[in-house]
Protein backbone atom coordinates (compact mmCIF):
# COMPACT_ATOMS: atom_id res chain seq x y z
CA UNK A 1 0.00 0.00 0.00
CA UNK A 2 1.35 3.48 -0.79
CA UNK A 3 -0.63 5.59 1.08
CA UNK A 4 0.04 8.88 -0.80
CA UNK A 5 -0.43 7.41 -4.28
CA UNK A 6 -4.08 7.33 -3.09
CA UNK A 7 -6.38 9.90 -4.90
CA UNK A 8 -7.80 12.28 -2.52
CA UNK A 9 -6.21 10.64 0.33
CA UNK A 10 -5.93 14.08 2.07
CA UNK A 11 -9.29 13.93 2.18
CA UNK A 12 -9.83 10.33 3.96
CA UNK A 13 -6.87 11.92 6.39
CA UNK A 14 -8.89 14.82 7.56
CA UNK A 15 -12.55 11.99 7.68
CA UNK A 16 -10.44 9.51 9.65
CA UNK A 17 -10.38 10.89 13.11
CA UNK A 18 -13.77 12.03 12.57
CA UNK A 19 -15.23 8.51 12.69
CA UNK A 20 -12.99 7.39 15.44
CA UNK A 21 -13.96 9.98 17.27
CA UNK A 22 -17.79 9.03 16.87
CA UNK A 23 -16.76 5.18 17.24
CA UNK A 24 -14.61 5.55 20.45
CA UNK A 25 -17.27 8.15 21.99
CA UNK A 26 -19.61 5.01 22.07
CA UNK A 27 -17.38 2.32 23.14
CA UNK A 28 -16.07 1.10 19.95
CA UNK A 29 -12.85 1.03 17.35
CA UNK A 30 -14.45 1.70 14.49
CA UNK A 31 -12.94 -0.82 11.96
CA UNK A 32 -16.46 -0.99 10.04
CA UNK A 33 -15.97 3.05 9.72
CA UNK A 34 -12.02 2.56 8.09
CA UNK A 35 -13.39 -0.41 5.98
CA UNK A 36 -16.26 1.89 4.12
CA UNK A 37 -14.14 4.81 4.19
CA UNK A 38 -11.20 2.62 2.83
CA UNK A 39 -13.92 0.66 0.33
CA UNK A 40 -14.92 4.43 -0.99
CA UNK A 41 -10.96 5.68 -1.21
CA UNK A 42 -9.91 2.85 -3.29
CA UNK A 43 -7.81 1.24 -0.78
CA UNK A 44 -6.55 -2.45 -2.55
CA UNK A 45 -8.60 -5.40 0.07
CA UNK A 46 -5.58 -7.61 1.11
CA UNK A 47 -4.48 -4.21 3.03
CA UNK A 48 -7.94 -3.17 4.41
CA UNK A 49 -8.13 -6.17 6.78
CA UNK A 50 -5.01 -5.67 9.05
CA UNK A 51 -5.16 -2.19 8.46
CA UNK A 52 -8.77 -1.85 10.10
CA UNK A 53 -7.20 -4.27 12.80
CA UNK A 54 -4.26 -2.31 13.67
CA UNK A 55 -6.65 0.75 14.06
CA UNK A 56 -8.93 -0.96 16.37
CA UNK A 57 -6.44 -2.21 18.79
CA UNK A 58 -5.46 1.57 19.68
CA UNK A 59 -8.91 3.01 19.33
CA UNK A 60 -10.80 0.48 21.36
CA UNK A 61 -7.96 0.67 24.21
CA UNK A 62 -8.25 4.37 24.53
CA UNK A 63 -12.25 4.14 24.78
CA UNK A 64 -11.78 1.15 27.34
CA UNK A 65 -9.24 3.40 28.93
CA UNK A 66 -11.66 6.19 29.51
CA UNK A 67 -15.20 3.62 30.31
CA UNK A 68 -13.46 2.19 32.96
CA UNK A 69 -12.35 4.95 34.55
CA UNK A 70 -15.74 6.01 34.53
CA UNK A 71 -16.78 2.72 36.23
CA UNK A 72 -18.60 1.24 33.44
CA UNK A 73 -17.08 -1.42 32.74
CA UNK A 74 -18.99 -4.78 33.73
CA UNK A 75 -16.12 -7.96 33.95
CA UNK A 76 -18.54 -10.19 34.33
CA UNK A 77 -20.68 -9.65 31.45
CA UNK A 78 -16.82 -9.02 29.61
CA UNK A 79 -15.91 -12.32 30.22
CA UNK A 80 -18.96 -14.62 29.07
CA UNK A 81 -18.70 -13.27 25.65
CA UNK A 82 -14.77 -13.01 25.58
CA UNK A 83 -14.57 -17.13 26.41
CA UNK A 84 -15.27 -18.00 22.96
CA UNK A 85 -14.91 -14.93 20.90
CA UNK A 86 -11.08 -14.77 21.05
CA UNK A 87 -10.00 -18.37 19.71
CA UNK A 88 -12.98 -17.77 17.16
CA UNK A 89 -11.60 -14.63 15.85
CA UNK A 90 -7.68 -15.79 15.43
CA UNK A 91 -9.17 -18.61 13.62
CA UNK A 92 -11.44 -16.05 10.98
CA UNK A 93 -8.21 -14.59 11.14
CA UNK A 94 -6.56 -17.20 9.49
CA UNK A 95 -8.98 -17.77 6.65
CA UNK A 96 -8.68 -16.02 3.56
CA UNK A 97 -12.05 -15.07 2.36
CA UNK A 98 -12.68 -14.37 -1.77
CA UNK A 99 -12.74 -10.86 -2.58
CA UNK A 100 -16.16 -11.02 -3.79
CA UNK A 101 -17.58 -12.44 -0.72
CA UNK A 102 -16.07 -10.36 1.75
CA UNK A 103 -17.13 -7.62 0.40
CA UNK A 104 -20.77 -8.73 0.48
CA UNK A 105 -20.17 -9.90 4.39
CA UNK A 106 -18.72 -6.53 4.88
CA UNK A 107 -22.11 -5.09 3.57
CA UNK A 108 -24.16 -7.08 5.15
CA UNK A 109 -22.00 -5.91 8.62
CA UNK A 110 -22.03 -2.28 7.65
CA UNK A 111 -25.37 -2.30 8.21
CA UNK A 112 -25.08 -2.28 12.27
CA UNK A 113 -22.64 0.37 12.21
CA UNK A 114 -25.58 2.18 9.89
CA UNK A 115 -28.41 1.53 12.36
CA UNK A 116 -25.80 2.27 15.89
CA UNK A 117 -24.76 5.33 14.91
CA UNK A 118 -28.92 6.24 14.16
CA UNK A 119 -29.36 5.54 17.51
CA UNK A 120 -31.72 2.50 16.89
CA UNK A 121 -30.45 0.01 19.36
CA UNK A 122 -30.17 3.47 21.65
CA UNK A 123 -33.52 2.86 24.10
CA UNK A 124 -32.01 1.66 27.59
CA UNK A 125 -33.83 -0.37 29.85
CA UNK A 126 -34.33 -0.40 33.89
CA UNK A 127 -34.81 -3.98 33.75
CA UNK A 128 -31.60 -5.69 33.08
CA UNK A 129 -31.39 -10.30 32.68
CA UNK A 130 -28.47 -11.59 33.08
CA UNK A 131 -27.21 -13.54 30.11
CA UNK A 132 -26.90 -17.11 30.47
CA UNK A 133 -23.46 -18.87 29.63
CA UNK A 134 -24.94 -20.77 26.40
CA UNK A 135 -25.82 -17.25 25.18
CA UNK A 136 -22.72 -15.37 25.89
CA UNK A 137 -20.83 -18.54 24.42
CA UNK A 138 -23.04 -18.69 21.01
CA UNK A 139 -22.99 -14.98 20.62
CA UNK A 140 -19.48 -14.33 21.41
CA UNK A 141 -18.42 -16.73 19.23
CA UNK A 142 -20.01 -16.22 16.24
CA UNK A 143 -19.40 -12.73 16.76
CA UNK A 144 -15.63 -13.11 17.05
CA UNK A 145 -15.29 -15.95 13.71
CA UNK A 146 -16.69 -12.65 11.65
CA UNK A 147 -14.55 -10.47 13.51
CA UNK A 148 -11.70 -12.54 12.50
CA UNK A 149 -12.96 -13.50 9.08
CA UNK A 150 -13.40 -9.72 8.26
CA UNK A 151 -11.60 -7.66 10.17
CA UNK A 152 -13.71 -5.84 12.49
CA UNK A 153 -13.69 -5.92 16.11
CA UNK A 154 -17.20 -7.15 16.59
CA UNK A 155 -18.64 -4.30 19.26
CA UNK A 156 -20.80 -2.79 16.20
CA UNK A 157 -22.93 -5.75 16.91
CA UNK A 158 -22.02 -7.04 20.33
CA UNK A 159 -23.05 -3.68 21.70
CA UNK A 160 -26.74 -3.44 19.91
CA UNK A 161 -26.90 -7.13 20.99
CA UNK A 162 -26.32 -6.40 24.88
CA UNK A 163 -28.99 -3.56 24.60
CA UNK A 164 -31.70 -5.58 22.84
CA UNK A 165 -31.33 -8.27 24.89
CA UNK A 166 -31.44 -6.22 27.87
CA UNK A 167 -28.19 -7.33 29.25
CA UNK A 168 -26.67 -4.37 30.02
CA UNK A 169 -27.48 -0.60 30.32
CA UNK A 170 -26.09 2.16 27.55
CA UNK A 171 -22.19 2.98 28.56
CA UNK A 172 -21.67 -0.46 30.01
CA UNK A 173 -22.74 -2.05 26.86
CA UNK A 174 -20.46 0.71 25.03
CA UNK A 175 -17.55 -0.82 27.82
CA UNK A 176 -17.81 -4.26 27.69
CA UNK A 177 -17.79 -3.91 23.76
CA UNK A 178 -14.50 -1.96 23.88
CA UNK A 179 -12.64 -4.46 25.46
CA UNK A 180 -14.28 -7.20 23.20
CA UNK A 181 -13.41 -5.03 20.47
CA UNK A 182 -10.12 -4.93 21.43
CA UNK A 183 -9.01 -8.85 22.35
CA UNK A 184 -10.92 -9.72 19.28
CA UNK A 185 -8.48 -7.69 17.39
CA UNK A 186 -6.30 -8.72 18.83
CA UNK A 187 -6.90 -12.15 18.12
CA UNK A 188 -8.01 -11.54 14.34
CA UNK A 189 -4.36 -9.47 14.13
CA UNK A 190 -2.40 -12.80 15.87
CA UNK A 191 -3.94 -15.14 13.28
CA UNK A 192 -3.32 -12.75 10.27
CA UNK A 193 0.37 -12.78 11.31
CA UNK A 194 0.00 -16.45 11.69
CA UNK A 195 -0.67 -17.29 8.01
CA UNK A 196 1.69 -14.61 6.40
CA UNK A 197 0.02 -11.33 6.43
CA UNK A 198 2.19 -8.39 7.19
CA UNK A 199 1.48 -5.04 8.25
CA UNK A 200 2.25 -2.13 5.95
CA UNK A 201 4.37 0.67 7.89
CA UNK A 202 2.56 2.87 6.38
CA UNK A 203 -0.46 1.54 8.26
CA UNK A 204 1.28 3.71 11.21
CA UNK A 205 0.41 6.84 10.05
CA UNK A 206 -3.61 6.22 9.44
CA UNK A 207 -3.29 5.23 13.40
CA UNK A 208 -1.30 8.49 14.97
CA UNK A 209 -3.94 10.27 13.15
CA UNK A 210 -6.69 8.12 14.43
CA UNK A 211 -5.49 8.10 17.84
CA UNK A 212 -6.02 11.71 18.18
CA UNK A 213 -9.68 11.45 17.51
CA UNK A 214 -10.19 8.03 19.41
CA UNK A 215 -8.88 10.14 22.33
CA UNK A 216 -11.14 12.71 22.75
CA UNK A 217 -14.07 10.66 21.57
CA UNK A 218 -13.49 8.30 24.26
CA UNK A 219 -13.32 11.30 26.73
CA UNK A 220 -16.47 12.56 25.98
CA UNK A 221 -18.19 9.68 25.32
CA UNK A 222 -17.40 7.95 28.61
CA UNK A 223 -18.86 11.03 30.13
CA UNK A 224 -21.83 12.58 28.42
CA UNK A 225 -21.51 13.38 24.54
CA UNK A 226 -24.22 13.42 21.82
CA UNK A 227 -23.86 14.64 18.67
CA UNK A 228 -26.38 14.05 16.39
CA UNK A 229 -25.35 15.46 13.28
CA UNK A 230 -21.57 13.99 12.97
CA UNK A 231 -23.52 10.47 13.82
CA UNK A 232 -26.01 10.63 11.01
CA UNK A 233 -23.37 12.26 8.57
CA UNK A 234 -21.25 8.78 9.52
CA UNK A 235 -24.78 6.77 8.72
CA UNK A 236 -24.78 8.44 5.30
CA UNK A 237 -21.42 7.67 4.67
CA UNK A 238 -21.61 3.86 5.91
CA UNK A 239 -24.77 3.23 4.18
CA UNK A 240 -23.01 4.41 0.67
CA UNK A 241 -19.88 2.33 1.29
CA UNK A 242 -22.33 -0.99 2.04
CA UNK A 243 -24.42 0.25 -1.16
CA UNK A 244 -21.25 0.01 -3.24
CA UNK A 245 -19.66 -3.32 -1.42
CA UNK A 246 -23.16 -5.18 -2.20
CA UNK A 247 -23.06 -3.65 -5.34
CA UNK A 248 -19.21 -4.49 -6.31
Amino acid sequence: MNLFDIENIWIFLVILPIISFMYSAVGHGGASGYLAMMTLFGFVPETMKPTALLLNLFVAAISFIHYFRMGHFNKKLFITFAIASIPLAYLGGTIDVDASMYKKILSVLLIFAVLRMLNVFGKETKEIKEVKIWQGLTVGGGIGFFSGLIGIGGGIILSPVILLMKWGRMKEAAAVSALFIWVNSAAGMGGQLSSGIKIDPQAFILVGIAVVGGFLGGYFGSKKFNNKGLRYMLAFVLATACIKLFFA
